[in-house]
């Protein structure tokens, strides 16, 4: 049986999609590709929106099934960036009779999307659907690193046997998974007094990277070279501090700024490597004056910025357009080298395989930043040296 990409989405409701006549031309909702009648031809297509209502394992936050209509309302109205954007929107995927239908439906859509060529913009709907954005990638056959934004880790140690997948286990059911794509995890901006410390030990003991929000405190650049790894990019409306965004009826005082999660959005569209993007958790019910749903939109619009400022820099060819740096560690007589573009000064460090593939590829290329540089000339090994080449061996 063919299936269509059409046949998992239902058109957009009439009064969300507006006319044209609606809009100025330089707005997002004059230009772009909507799935109101008939079904967007993605031929000359980049980046795909579509929405997905179904919060039924969104834990204590019904209603964020209802985000992405309320999210257009807001996206579609603002200007477009120096670049015209190649946007469809696709509608909205709608809950199946179970859960696992909606995530059946998200994974094919996500993979046949990036099949393509094209990048999903996914609004949800809970957290959970973070698992079926993943399984997109095993129907692609590739290992993949997954980078959270989050207050918590959705972790849940009691839950490892549960056959339910809700916005606060779905890691588990991502680390249990046969067979495993996932090569690494990565946790932007956890909160100590919301995850336990058996949860750290257990990412810890995977060679996992957390990250305490405290750390990008003043220094939200120390995110980039995370974000930079990450093949899929799921982002939990709640690690925004409720001042900022509080649709959410799991919200929190502390969290990020807004800015910082436009920074964040705008340089996960700049990874080169990225292919899927998900939002979840954005709650209208707990919207004061549209406040969340228009930040939502902001985020959505610098990721498009930074998607069409994506410099092809992965270090390939030519060398030229790199420099090399070796550097040597105190007790020991071994080099760590350090590849850095000229185009756009950003570092990665090269990690050998322990036992080599083949002569073409010998090593592991992970984005690092100039810290970890410093790390080495000092004599010590970075962290995430040591961390990457034990999920190698």
């Amino acid at each position: 049986m063919n299936l269509s990409l059409e046949d998992f989405f239902s058109p957009l409701n009439p009064t969300v999609s507006h006319s044209k006549e609606s809009f100025n031309r330089s707005q997002h909702g004059f230009s772009m590709l909507k799935y109101a009648t008939e079904f967007p031809g993605l031929e000359e297509i980049d980046i795909v929106l579509f929405g997905v209502m179904d919060d039924r394992n969104a834990v204590d936050n019904e209603g964020c099934s209802l985000a992405a209509d309320i999210f257009r309302e807001h996206f579609y109205f603002l200007n477009q960036g120096p670049k015209k954007a190649r946007i469809a929107d696709l509608g909205n995927i709608k809950p199946g009779a179970t859960v696992n239908d909606t995530y059946a439906a998200v994974k094919i859509v996500v993979s046949e999307l990036i099949k393509i060529g094209i990048m999903p913009i996914i609004i949800g709907g809970g957290q959970d659907l973070t698992y079926a954005q993943y399984m997109a990638y095993e129907r692609l056959e590739q290992k993949v690193d997954l980078v959270v934004i989050d207050s918590k880790f959705d972790l849940d140690e009691d839950d490892q046997h549960s056959q339910v997948t809700s916005s606060q286990s779905y890691l588990n059911k991502i680390l249990l998974h046969e067979p495993n794509y996932l090569f690494n995890y990565s946790n932007i901006g956890y909160q100590s007094y919301f995850v336990s410390q058996e949860s750290i030990a257990v990412l810890d003991k995977l060679y996992f990277d957390t990250y305490r929000l405290g750390e990008f405190k003043g220094r939200i650049d120390k995110a980039e070279p995370v974000i930079r790894n990450a093949d899929l990019i799921s982002f939990d409306l709640g690690a925004i501090r409720s001042a900022d965004a509080g649709a959410n009826a799991n919200a929190s005082p502390n969290g990020f700024y807004g800015e910082e999660a436009c920074q964040i959005c705008r340089y996960a569209g700049m990874s080169d490597k990225l292919t899927s993007i998900g939002f979840y958790e954005f709650n209208p019910a707990y919207d004061s004056n549209g406040q969340s749903a228009m930040l939502l939109s902001q985020m959505v619009w610098y990721f498009i910025d930074g998607f069409y400022n994506r410099k092809k820099d992965f270090p390939l060819q030519p060398k030229s357009s790199y420099v090399i740096y070796r550097t040597t560690l105190k007790e020991e007589s071994y080099e760590v080298i350090f590849v850095k573009s000229k185009k756009t000064d950003r570092w990665w460090m090269q990690v050998p395989y322990p036992n080599t593939k083949t002569l073409n590829e010998r090593y592991h290329l992970v984005p690092c930043s100039y810290e970890d540089y410093q790390t080495a000339t000092n004599g010590d090994m970075p962290d995430l040296w040591w961390r990457t080449y034990q999920k190698l061996i």
